[in-house]
């Protein structure tokens, strides 16, 4: 087969992808989809690029994508650079002043801005925000319980400046995607006193996606998706089955509050909820342009 035949074969595949794509296009077109962006995906340079551009896919079909980013690793390694220890409870930095200070530098500012030069050089226009713009994301103190093997007593644990969304208020997205925009958000958030909170990436982009009647939540992770006991992937469900899953046994570790997220969104007004491998290149695409999509997806009933 000559040159020029391979390459015309391999644009009638490509033509064939974008025909059998096409009515999905049709289906999410004007709809807005919010994708919580983290872990390997964020930290690969290849699998950054391809980010950017499955982004840029998605407004350029006229889907509205909102993106939500996470940087635990990324303020990890900052404060090890200063020299500022950090204490984890339940999972969850503590987080003094002066980590706040980190973390909010990282977050709003170095990986904020490079996600949306990203986005921009892939041929989007996004504009990067904190929670705090606009008071998009009113927030409050996260409070946990913890309780003492010893004496069997729940006490109180004092997490710091870690907070969790209290209220959205969603007009400020609005008006940028309406306007054409991508709006890029680091999960940093506000009390009505200004005081400032760190926030968990899922659990922003879930209350924001529920505030904003999102067609799609995508949870961007490290694994497969949400896995039964036999470590075999569970391809969709339902929310009284991941109820019945987180119940018995069948979610341990950190793929139980990311299943609570997304249950969470559902019920606020998600269409539904997926959590799928930010490892595979152009995962989101193939979630949302193909018949089997990608990961688990969980839905109402």
């Amino acid at each position: 087969m000559s040159d020029k035949a391979k390459r015309q074969k391999d644009w009638l595949e490509k033509a064939g992808i974008l025909t059998d794509a096409l009515p999905f296009m049709r289906r999410y077109a004007g709809r807005t989809i919010v994708v919580k962006y983290g872990g390997h995906a964020m930290g690969d340079d290849s699998l950054a690029r391809e980010f950017a551009h499955d982004v840029t896919l998605l407004k350029q079909v006229g889907i509205d994508p909102v993106v939500v980013h996470g940087g635990g690793p990324q303020i990890g390694s900052m404060l090890e650079r200063l020299a500022i220890k950090s204490e984890f409870i339940d999972g969850l930095r503590v987080t003094d002043a002066a980590t706040m200070e980190v973390a909010e530098m990282v977050l709003s500012g170095l990986l904020n801005k490079r996600i949306v030069a990203g986005i921009n050089a892939a041929g989007a226009r996004a504009v990067g925000l904190s929670g705090k713009d606009a008071n998009l994301i009113r927030a409050r103190k996260l409070r946990r319980s913890q309780r003492d093997p010893d004496s069997n007593i729940e006490k109180i644990v004092d997490l710091g400046h870690v907070g969790e969304p209290a209220e959205i208020d969603p007009h400020v997205l609005d008006a940028l995607k309406d306007s054409g925009f991508v709006p890029v958000i680091a999960p940093v958030g506000a009390d009505g006193k200004g005081q400032t909170y760190n926030i968990n990436a899922d659990t922003a982009a879930g209350a924001i996606a529920g505030a904003m009647d999102a067609e799609r939540l995508l949870l961007l992770t490290d694994v497969e998706g949400v896995l039964d006991k036999s470590g075999a992937l569970i391809h969709e469900m339902t929310v009284a089955e991941a109820e019945v899953y987180m119940a018995d046994g069948t979610l341990t570790g950190g793929m139980i509050p990311k299943v609570e997220t997304c249950v969470r969104a559902i019920g606020e007004g998600v269409k539904a909820a997926v959590i799928l491998d930010g490892r595979v290149p152009h995962s989101m695409l193939l979630e949302m342009f193909t018949p089997d999509g990608s990961g688990t997806l969980i839905r109402g009933e």
